[in-house]
């Protein structure tokens, strides 16, 4: 597992390797096979009526990718939020050491119950574990040295930014404009920034907001996503893909296995209207809809146009076999906006190892910076400069 890990370019810092050699995963999901607890992938432990995942071990490419974002030193005192199973916990305990502490929390009491007979049977009984809101924090052990959050978060609560020290640290998994990223903060002044933020996935914490959605095509087969903060409106959307479409291509070009997850993150800082799109596999074969990525897409909306990104299969010259990244529009704005999204695309290829700078800002009587996302309690901005 962790020889997967590593190659996969994470667990960069040595100490974050060490944990994850020592601590044995497979103890903290019992009831999963040798070959399933050591896997690259997550272990489902609680599931809600529907079947959806409610509580699990997350990927360990991930595990290892937020530790080494989170820097842990001996000594740290760090709060958890989000129990699990118990093993990112122990991960946590490991780096810490002695002279540390872990204290891990999490709404469900049947997970907080789990994670603490894990811990307990693998010698972490020094760790804390409380059943309880997770946006409340835990104020009693307060200040943190580091914060990490376990569960996908829609927004930051002022109590996470009290209870960090003032040269703490905070790792979030944060949902905004239809991804995720973890975002590695710091403060600065009364905000915080990121120096980090990669993309990620996270069953999303209890009671936080959702995305609200809406389908694009009679069958059902397309659907867009979108935030709170957002005013679209369903109905002028619907049958939006049986309006004649525009294509626009950007030039860039890229390998099938190259990333180009950072155009997403570039157009929640600049375009208002970025939302998800997914689609199902049958409607790439029609033609009635073929984004660059059938489950999840970037896209814009805004009225009664769309425009979402697409590519092209390039069979011909020296860039045989690559694909080239465009954007198809449609509606009455559907020209400009395939227009604004190809021209994103070409931003993005002429410094696609640049990663954007994320702030988030209390809310005050002050309204947000231009093309700041407006969440429940903060102000998100992305700067793109």
């Amino acid at each position: 597992m962790v020889d997967h890990v590593r190659h996969a370019g994470f667990a960069e810092n040595p100490a974050v390797e060490e944990a994850l050699r020592t601590v044995p995963r497979h103890q903290f999901v019992p009831a999963a096979t040798i070959a399933d607890a050591y896997a690259n992938a997550a272990v489902i432990t609680k599931r809600a009526a529907d079947g959806s995942a409610l509580s699990c071990a997350s990927v360990p490419t991930v595990v290892a990718m937020m530790l080494d974002q989170l820097d842990v030193h001996p000594g740290h005192t760090i709060l958890e939020i989000g129990a699990g199973t118990g093993y990112n916990a122990a991960l946590l305990a490991h780096l810490t050491g002695p002279t540390g502490h872990v204290t891990s929390i999490d709404i469900d009491p049947d997970v907080t119950a789990g994670a603490r007979h894990n811990l307990d049977t693998t010698g972490n009984t020094h760790v804390t574990v409380l059943t309880r809101d997770g946006t409340l924090g835990a104020p009693e052990h307060a200040p943190y040295d580091r914060i990490i959050v376990t569960v996908g978060a829609f927004d930051i609560p002022k109590t996470w930014t009290q209870q960090i020290a003032p040269d703490g640290r905070l790792v979030v998994p944060l949902r905004w404009r239809g991804q995720t990223r973890s975002l590695a903060l710091t403060h600065h002044g009364n905000e915080l920034r990121s120096d980090s933020a990669r993309l990620c996935g996270f069953v999303p914490m209890i009671g936080h907001d959702t995305e609200h959605s809406t389908h694009l095509d009679p069958d059902g087969h397309v659907t867009l996503h979108w935030d709170p903060d957002q005013t679209l409106n369903p109905d002028t959307l619907h049958g939006v893909l049986a309006t004649p479409k525009t294509e626009a291509w950007s030039g860039i070009t890229i390998t099938g296995t190259e990333s180009y997850d950072g155009i997403w993150l570039r157009l929640t800082g600049t375009e208002p209207g970025t939302c998800r799109l997914t689609t199902h596999p049958t409607t790439v074969h029609t033609g009635l809809c073929t984004p660059a990525n059938p489950s999840r897409t970037p896209a814009l909306a805004e009225h009664d146009s769309l425009a979402y990104l697409t590519h092209r299969r390039i069979n011909h010259g020296p860039q045989t076999g690559r694909y080239e990244l465009g954007a198809t529009g449609h509606g009455t704005r559907g020209p400009a906006l395939a227009q604004r999204l190809s021209a994103a695309v070409k931003a993005w290829g002429t410094t696609r190892n640049d990663t954007p700078t994320i702030t988030i800002s209390p809310k005050t009587n002050r309204a947000g910076k231009p093309l700041s996302i407006t969440k429940n309690w903060t102000y998100l901005t992305v700067n793109t400069d």
